[in-house]
This record gives C-alpha cells, sequence and structure tokens, in this order.
C-alpha cells in the first residue's frame, strides 16, 4: 500500500492494484458496498467470458480502485456526498443545479481515476 500525503489526510493507505487489496481496503472504510462490489465483477466477469476479453475486469479493478479513493479520502468523499445529495434535491434533469452536480461527481471520478492511475 501506498499514501500520498498531498491530500490532506487519508483513512486508509492506497491499496494496490489488485482485486484482493482493492476489496480489503473497501471492507474497511465502506463495507456496505462490498455486495455492490462483487454484483459488478460477477457482470464483469461474464461479460469478459462471453466477448473474450480481459478488459471488462481491467474497467472493473479502475472502477472501483477509484470508489476506494473517493472513500479513502474525506476531500474527495465530502465533494462526492455533496454532488449526490444535490442530484438527488433537483426536481428535474434540466435544473441548472443538477447539471452543476453532475459535473461535480463526474470531476470528483476523474480526480480518483487519475489518482490511482499515477
Amino acid at each position: 500500500m501506498t499514501t500520498h500525503p498531498d491530500h490532506g489526510q487519508e483513512l486508509i493507505p492506497r491499496p494496490e492494484r489488485t482485486p484482493t487489496a482493492v476489496r480489503t481496503a473497501l471492507a474497511r472504510i465502506a463495507p456496505h458496498r462490498l455486495s455492490e462490489m462483487e454484483q459488478h465483477k460477477e457482470q464483469a466477469l461474464a461479460a469478459a467470458l462471453r466477448d473474450g476479453k480481459i478488459g471488462h475486469l481491467q474497467y472493473w479493478l479502475t472502477y472501483w480502485q477509484a470508489q476506494v479513493e473517493i472513500e479513502r479520502r474525506p476531500d474527495l468523499r465530502s465533494r462526492y456526498q455533496a454532488a449526490l445529495v444535490s442530484v438527488h434535491s433537483t426536481g428535474s434533469r434540466d435544473e441548472p443545479g443538477f447539471r452543476t452536480a453532475m459535473a461535480e461527481l463526474r470531476a470528483v471520478e476523474t480526480e480518483a481515476r487519475q489518482a490511482v492511475s499515477a
């Protein structure tokens, strides 16, 4: 596991890029999401077998590594949660607040993916 202290306090060190390490990290910081991760893994595995492409599993690992990054970093998690609240409090996708919140969700996810790819 590695840490990058330039983002403030981190709840746990960044896990290595392996399914076991990412799952272990998620179990420590967001155990309520383990069933979601497992279901997503089964879908990725089925798609990989069906298509004969490992890319489905690579995407799955990248996605969950980024989700762990969001959960382990309070700065990202608070931004992500605030954007989710904004998304769910808008009455329509046409409202400017909805679009702003969705842009923030994408920005947080992009930052998390870039952090784990560095």
